[in-house]
């Protein structure tokens, strides 16, 4: 097929605006840590972006996309190790070209997707985790992981068109609501829980040290997002522009529901919740980017706004610490995201008058979505905490990572600082302040 060039630099725009998201990120947690432990965070998604970026290239692109199914689970990660074999370039030494898109060009489109996804994760671990065990689960979970669900989704698997469940109805994740919120938000979850807490959780403040890297990161995450979400059309047509609208108004509209909540429960609308909120906003439309009406977009962002600025208080109710609610906002968020999707969704939704077949097929690929992730997350977490251990040393993670592992300090005169005095592990609950209770 003839290489379209309007499609090729439409992928390369989208390709970058997405990895551009990581960094974003990192920006964005690492603000809402403490300053003793930034850099460590900041570092978990920068090294997410060293171990994926070559792993993907010698099986991840084969593991999601080959076209040796096995079970319809995952793809042969040896059929294009490398990108050999016909990925990238034909017999004659041509480029490969899929509709009017160099499959090189798609190579690095998803790329950027597994290394997102597996940074998101790091939200839950955060100031109280080896960076050499986080390294190795990288790596771990993307291939297990990861790489499996995008082959189930987008790889012709199981939970795709030409899966099983299509008999009921074709199932919608436009952009990634199972392959990377639900997937990343029942790792987060699983482990948080395997992991533990950190020493004083819900008895010691943990507030976020710099809220306007909060707000930085906020801002690239939503321009890169439009690369995620526009970009998942393959061209620069009118459905890449119904996303780039969708995008916009439902992260929007979630700011507003994120921020009603936080005054009628805390009494203050915060720039911390604002910015919780775009997060919250655009993992919910992630999915149903080009499924959904600008006004369906509106209610969806309104009602994930204000679901995700409620649950990120469960994990006091219950806990576990998810330290910055990637569970709260990414798991939950992309719940509800998939899951209306068969109610708002233009074509076949309930309020469209579809019937319930597309909003069957939306919960049922979205509770295998969690039972897969969370099956694979335990087994990964249980056996790196058996092997390498995932904690530091309680000295390390009172005095701040930063130091002790990397050598470094975010700001001057917080270098070393690891005597201190440890305070007993049992003690009396403290109210949390409602700043604790927000965050992504």
């Amino acid at each position: 097929m003839e290489l379209d060039s309007g499609i090729t630099a439409w992928m390369l725009i989208s390709a970058s605006l997405v990895l551009l998201m990581t960094p974003g990120l990192a920006f964005f947690y690492g603000g809402m840590t403490r300053s003793k432990s930034v850099l460590n965070m900041m570092m978990m998604s920068f090294g997410a972006m060293g171990v994926i970026g070559v792993v993907y290239v010698l099986w991840g692109w084969s593991m999601s996309y080959g076209s040796e199914s096995i079970g319809g689970v995952f793809a042969n990660p040896l059929e294009m190790f490398g990108l050999q074999g016909g990925a990238i370039l034909d017999d004659a030494g041509e480029f490969v070209v899929d509709g009017g898109l160099p499959v090189i060009v798609d190579v690095g489109f998803q790329v950027t997707f597994a290394i997102i996804t597996t940074a998101l994760i790091s939200g839950a671990l955060a100031e109280r985790v080896k960076f050499g065990t986080w390294m190795v689960f990288t790596g771990l979970w993307v291939t297990l992981a990861y790489f499996p669900m995008a082959h189930m989704v987008w790889g012709g698997g199981l939970l795709s068109g030409d899966g099983p469940f299509a008999s009921i109805a074709e199932p919608v994740d436009f952009a990634g609501g199972t392959v990377v919120h639900i997937n990343a938000g029942v790792a987060a979850l699983v482990l948080a829980l395997v992991i533990g807490k950190r020493r004083g959780f819900g008895r010691e403040p943990s507030r976020p040290h710099n809220l306007p890297f909060v707000m930085l990161g906020a801002a690239l995450l939503w321009f890169g997002w439009f690369g995620f979400n526009a970009g998942s059309a393959y061209a620069a047509d009118g459905v890449a522009g119904l996303a780039w609208v969708n995008t916009t108004t439902c992260t929007a509209a979630a700011i507003i529901g994120w921020l009603v909540v936080e005054k009628l429960r805390d009494g203050h609308a915060t720039s911390l919740g604002a910015a919780s909120g775009i997060v919250a906003g655009l993992v919910a439309i992630t999915p149903a980017a080009g499924s959904l009406s600008p006004v369906g977009s509106i209610v969806l962002g309104l009602v994930a706004g204000g679901l995700c600025a409620m649950a990120v208080s469960l994990k006091y109710r219950f806990g576990f610490d998810d330290s910055l609610d990637v569970v709260g906002v990414h798991l939950v968020g992309g719940l509800v995201g998939t899951v209306m999707i068969g109610v708002l969704a233009t074509d076949g939704g309930l309020l469209y008058g579809g019937g319930p077949s597309l909003l069957a097929v939306q919960v049922i690929i979205a509770l295998v979505a969690v039972l897969f992730s969370a099956v694979v997350t335990l087994v990964i977490g249980l056996a790196l905490k058996a092997t390498l251990g995932w904690r530091v040393a309680d000295e390390v993670e009172a005095g701040g990572i930063d130091s002790a592992v990397h050598g470094e300090s975010a700001y001057e005169g917080l270098g070393g600082g690891l005597a201190v005095t440890l305070p007993p592990r049992e003690a009396a609950p403290a109210p949390v302040s409602s700043e604790e209770k927000v965050g992504s």
